[in-house]
């Protein structure tokens, strides 16, 4: 079956708009390419975002985990990604899904975003954001953030090449699931988070 051109030029122009990102700012990039399909697939089964009608991701990168989301999510939907970097912002606002929001800052900001951009309380949070490179007490407040604005019984999931996000998580949130994924570069721990009574 043969590839289409205009989508595998697109492929190559985010890998390397990945690369140039990662060495641009390598403390807030988790990688130097971004996520394979095995990996994204995990995320969505970790997910459930089919039944989600307000999603959140942190740290989109150049949008490939982006897209997966939308394909998988409902016509109703909302998704609001928060990325640190301006040119990975403009890369993810030219999907062009009426779905999605793009924010350029910080996701300690993450309460104050939902009701700036009038979004519903989120049923579901994915972060590929590198806990492992920020300081503690950034990733404390992220990690608090994202448990004052999911919805009960919400779902944060974390895609990690470190077990940061754990360590930073579980005196708030407790005991994460943990799947793998060998099939990435590097390969990728999926730790998942159900916030709350639903």
């Amino acid at each position: 079956m043969q590839r289409d051109e205009s989508l595998v030029a697109e492929s190559d122009d985010q890998r390397l708009a990945f690369l140039k990102g990662f060495f641009r700012r390598p403390g807030d990039v988790g990688s130097v390419i971004p996520s394979s399909r095995f990996l994204e697939r995990r995320i969505l089964r970790a997910a459930g975002l089919e039944e989600a009608d307000s999603v959140v991701e942190l740290g989109p990168g150049t949008g490939g985990t982006t897209r997966a989301f939308l394909n998988r999510m409902r016509p109703d939907a909302t998704l609001l990604a928060i990325e640190l970097d301006p040119q990975f912002c403009e890369i993810v606002r030219r999907i062009g899904d009426r779905r999605l929001t793009v924010h350029q800052g910080s996701a300690e900001m993450l309460p104050a975003l939902i009701e700036q951009y009038r979004l519903a309380p989120p049923q579901v949070i994915i972060s590929g954001i590198p806990f492992s490179t920020m300081p503690r007490e950034v990733g404390t407040r992220i990690v608090e953030a994202i448990r004052d604005t999911l919805r009960p019984g919400g779902l944060f999931v974390a895609y990690q090449f470190r077990a940061a996000v754990a360590e930073i998580a579980r005196p708030i949130l407790g005991e994460p699931e943990i799947t793998t994924e060998l099939v990435n570069v590097p390969p990728m721990r999926v730790f998942r988070w159900r916030v709350g009574q639903a």
